[in-house]
């Protein structure tokens, strides 16, 4: 958890599933998580950290590690901005 721009805490989680990585995130105050498609860089760059912390202590594989950083170098490589919020109703219809 984390305060953003406006001092809010910002919570995000990350899960794997089938090899895919899903976040999702809330703000203090929010009742429902919103579903990312294509996660915020920071979100990434903040999982990769733990990743790595954890893979140092072998409760990480080096497989999540560079799933992780396959999926900054995609965000990196697009640059574009962040449009592809879905709701909560889109993210369990995938």
């Amino acid at each position: 958890m984390h305060r953003n721009q406006d001092a809010t805490k910002r919570e995000v989680r990350a899960t794997k599933f089938g090899g895919a990585w899903r976040f999702q995130a809330k703000t203090a105050g929010d009742l429902e998580w919103t579903y990312y498609k294509r996660p915020l860089l920071e979100d990434l760059l903040a999982l990769k950290e733990i990743l790595v912390r954890k893979y140092q202590r072998r409760r990480a594989s080096a497989e999540d590690v560079a799933s992780v950083e396959k999926l900054i170098a995609d965000e990196v490589e697009v640059g574009a901005p962040h449009p592809n919020l879905c709701s909560a109703k889109d993210a369990d219809a995938t």
